[in-house]
């Protein structure tokens, strides 16, 4: 009865000392593609995501019921994150859910021209008037979200201290004020957690402290792909601290008398265990700021021991000496020459590949839809001979006739030709770890790959058009793979499917490295149109940086460098999160997402087919 009560109490307490108008809320899911389109539109990094940002500590003042709730402590606020935009899940600050929703496309257009240099205040200061010169239609708006967030603001005089002081300097900046010493004392830079929330600003401490020299060490080990968690995508805030665990470990200050006991110290570490005790995440839900020390080892290099390169004899066999690749470095701004290293490897004695009945059933369908299409008959209109007459071309010879007559043969006819594409494929497979993971109840991913190399290779055959098969994998920079499948010069048989047959997971995706390979294949093809298909279940991934916004730029680049050299790269997922990051690789056109794998074999041969019909 008495939790009971309790809970009611709590329950009552908190709803009195709620401060948000939930009649109003807009929500950040209902804005993610718009706000995805305004951030990129204002020139913001097409790398960075929005997600949605986690609760962190505030100052200001608090009524008596906020303190008798234990609320109005802390506020999901928008962050500028070196890989991310972080915004609020909901926003329902305004009781008009026009200015919720204006606040939301506000904080996107002024991520996109913050340039973090520390002083918190002095950036959003500087990318305000960089935004309004950009959007001046935002104008009146940012009038509107202004005076709102001045009649949000607390009174300075209800505030003592440091506190009083940081909210008045805020309230200058957002009148537009010159700073002033507080007091005839300056105030020194604001922290965002000391005032209460600037619903209008960006807090740019987690950017402007970003240490990219960290970020280049790469791990000594390797270990296993980092698999995506779905029980909390909130962004929190960290910092490194140093490991004091092995600093003085037999110290301890006591009281003699208080010993009744002597035991052998044994040094034990609890907090490294591997078993996930289930309160992981609460804890961290709790803490604004999660401290990170590097201990260096991890978990993945004493558990994952099996991802070495095999030995040369037990390794397929390379093709040539290999090859240097370039990489794009988003932070340095610039292309790194000779940074990847490449070796083109083929299957020396692949098992004989018999393929399922119902899956030769479905290669004889797509085999016949392909034949059709080859060396098709074309017609020619409005010529001045031919076999039937072009009724459109009649009509306007008429017409023009009628305004100035002509005395030559009119061309109103059509005749039936022959039509020649020229057209060269290169599908790119990733044959990285995580397609060893089951996509259906029977068949893992890299089951459902191979199907759709087979049947894209009988497809490809009966239309007569070159094409080429590759997949890819990586373990680190110095070692990426790419896997002959079938090459341009060579005939689709037993060989090249024994070898698709034999495709097997191999390490991690390091996509950019793959597509500059195959676009200088593509490069070397005489035909008009080259098209490059990417087949793949993930974003890039790598053991060293080549991790999260890092792995997105350089493929970013390779994709775009692939559309200088004049191919059409074009990228098939089963990813179910590719909409969050595919869009900034490839557009919003050049990518197709399968929502359920076993229908990737019809909608890669539907993909080519569209392809081919724009060739003829």
């Amino acid at each position: 009865m008495e939790e009971w009560v309790g809970k009611q109490w709590d329950r009552f307490i908190r709803r009195a000392a709620h401060r948000q108008h939930d009649a109003a809320a807009v929500t950040l899911g209902d804005m993610q593609r718009t706000l995805h389109l305004m951030f990129r539109a204002a020139g913001g990094a097409p790398a960075v995501r929005v997600a949605p940002a986690a609760e962190t500590r505030v100052g200001g003042a608090r009524d008596w019921l906020q303190r008798v709730a234990g609320t109005g402590t802390h506020a999901a606020t928008g962050r500028l994150e070196p890989e991310a935009l972080s915004l609020p899940p909901v926003i329902a600050v305004h009781a008009d859910p026009a200015l919720n929703r204006a606040l939301y496309l506000w904080l996107a257009a002024l991520a996109a021209h913050i340039e973090p240099t520390g002083d918190w205040i002095a950036d959003n200061r500087h990318a305000t008037q960089r935004a309004l010169a950009t959007f001046p239609g935002l104008a009146e708006r940012h009038t509107q979200l202004l005076a709102a967030e001045t009649a949000l603001r607390p009174a300075p005089s209800r505030l003592r201290g440091r506190a009083a002081e940081a909210e008045r300097r805020v309230q200058q900046a957002l009148a537009g004020q010159d700073d002033e010493p507080v007091g005839g004392h300056p105030v020194g830079d604001v922290r965002p957690d000391e005032v209460a929330p600037v619903w209008l600003w960006l807090d740019t401490t987690a950017a402007a402290a970003a240490a990219p020299v960290a970020r280049d060490q790469e791990p000594e080990a390797s270990g296993a792909e980092r698999p995506a968690t779905t029980q909390d995508a909130r962004r929190r805030r960290a910092q490194t601290v140093a490991d004091e665990r092995d600093k003085a470990p037999l110290m301890m200050f006591f009281r003699a008398e208080s010993i009744l006991s002597w035991g052998e110290f044994v040094k034990v570490n609890r907090a490294s265990d591997d078993d996930d005790d289930g309160n992981a995440l609460a804890a961290a839900n709790d803490m604004d700021v999660l401290a990170i020390a590097p201990d260096g080892q991890t978990t993945a290099s004493r558990v994952k021991f099996d991802l070495d390169l095999p030995s040369a004899a037990a390794d397929d066999r390379p093709l040539g000496p290999g090859i240097r690749l370039p990489e794009w470095d988003w932070r340095r701004g610039q292309l790194i020459e000779d940074h990847c290293a490449l070796q083109t490897l083929v299957t020396a004695e692949p098992p004989v590949f018999s393929p399922p009945p119902a899956l030769k059933v479905t290669a004889r369908r797509v085999r016949r839809r392909m034949e059709v299409l080859r060396g098709g008959m074309g017609r020619l209109h409005a010529q001045p001979e031919g076999d039937e007459l072009d009724l459109d071309a009649w009509v306007r010879h008429a017409v023009e006739a009628a305004a100035a007559p002509r005395s030559e043969s009119p061309a109103v006819f059509s005749r039936r030709v022959r039509s020649e594409r020229s057209l060269a494929t290169l599908l790119l497979a990733d044959l990285s770890l995580s397609t060893d993971a089951y996509a259906t109840q029977t068949a893992r991913v890299i089951d459902v790959i191979r199907d759709a190399l087979y049947v894209f290779g009988e497809a490809l055959s009966a239309s007569g058009d070159p094409f080429e098969m590759l997949g890819f994998s990586s373990v680190r920079r110095q070692n990426v793979r790419i896997h002959q499948l079938k090459g341009f010069d060579e005939a689709w048989g037993s060989r090249p499917r024994d070898r698709v047959g034999a495709i097997k997971p191999g390490y991690y995706t390091r996509m950019g490295a793959a597509i500059r390979h195959a676009t200088a294949r593509l490069a070397e093809r005489p035909e008009r149109q080259r098209l490059l298909l990417l087949l793949t279940d993930g974003k890039p991934n790598d053991l060293d940086v080549y991790e999260g916004r890092y792995g997105l730029e350089d493929t970013r680049h390779a994709v775009q460098a692939a559309r200088t050299a004049g191919l059409l790269p074009f990228c098939i997922t089963i990813d179910e999160t590719a909409h969050d990051y595919l869009p900034a690789l490839f557009g919003d056109q050049g990518y197709a997402l399968v929502r359920r794998p076993q229908e990737l074999v019809n909608k890669l041969s539907a993909v080519h087919q569209r392809f081919m019909a724009r060739a003829a």
